[in-house]
């Protein structure tokens, strides 16, 4: 299962982040009978910061697959540093019961270290750290993105503890956001309203030759039928699918698809036949605030 093994608690733990990177706005027959924007900054007061609006929260998710629903448990978190206008938010997900003594009780831990730009109306990645520990083993991945020289360094610990370092340039025109960044600057609003029938592509610092995904709000008649013969249950806003590289997902096609809340973080979802396993399904079991 190679899924497991390495991209499982990336991309199942890491669903409340279908927005990953930058987005740009294709209109593609979008809904004009349902006019919701899902701005939360439109909606509360004017002076409410991107960073004091999340600070605080905490999304808890578990996932499975077959007859196993709680292979693995996630939990996001967005806290203000002590330095005014930085914050933090982790992704952590460990394995759990047989699933994680097969995996040696993997955990992985993504952390992205953001500042307020633009007035406190976005937020941009300053680190983005990615910690993978397996049984007594931890390797290490750091990404360091400094605007003023306009480069990014990224790091990676072998696990013999000898560094990697590469530096790049940043283009003029890009803001290399991570993923746990474009989440929460998706949620507030940055990226543009949130409607029904619209199809955003995705830019992100290049990894492994991908720089841009597609994420798809579908539309009201798609919508409708997704409802039909589940569950009425509260926070479930929109439906999204986002297009990933098959190879990223060890799927056939590469789809991840979910709910959302009209807040834009995700409440079910699921990574489409992955190759071994079949549909590995997440779902939100808890939010804090503070």
């Amino acid at each position: 299962m190679g899924l497991t093994r390495r991209y499982f608690l990336r991309w199942i733990l890491g669903l409340p982040l279908l927005p990953y990177g930058l987005f740009r706005v294709d209109e593609v027959g979008a809904d004009s009978s349902n006019p919701e924007k899902a701005l939360p900054h439109a909606t509360k007061e004017a002076d409410i910061s991107i960073g004091r609006f999340f600070d605080g929260e905490e999304l808890v998710y578990e996932a499975g697959f077959w007859m196993v629903k709680r292979a693995a448990l996630g939990r996001l978190s967005f806290k203000a540093d002590e330095k005014k206008g930085l914050y933090t938010a982790t992704l952590q997900g460990e394995t759990l019961g047989v699933l994680g003594w097969a995996a040696r009780y993997r955990v992985h831990t993504y952390r992205s270290v953001m500042q307020e730009i633009d007035g406190g109306r976005r937020l941009r990645g300053l680190s983005f750290e990615e910690d993978v520990k397996v049984g007594s083993t931890m390797t290490k991945r750091i990404h360091l993105f400094d605007y003023e020289r306009r480069k990014w360094t990224s790091k990676r610990r072998r696990r013999n503890g000898m560094w990697v370092v590469k530096e790049q340039e940043i283009p003029q025109d890009r803001v290399y956001d991570d993923f746990i960044t474009a989440a929460y600057n998706f949620r507030y609003g940055v990226y543009g309203p949130i409607e029904r029938g619209k199809r955003y592509v995705v830019a992100t610092f290049p990894r492994k030759g991908a720089s841009s995904y597609e994420v798809m709000i579908v539309a009201k008649e798609e919508e409708e039928k997704r409802r039909t013969g589940i569950p009425l249950r509260d926070g479930k806003d929109f439906f999204a699918r986002l297009k990933l590289d098959p190879e990223l997902t060890h799927s056939k096609e590469g789809v991840v698809e979910g709910w959302l809340t009209k807040d834009l973080y995700p409440v079910e979802g699921a990574i489409r036949d992955v190759v071994f396993v079949g549909d590995i399904k997440g779902t939100l079991i808890q939010r804090k605030m503070r």
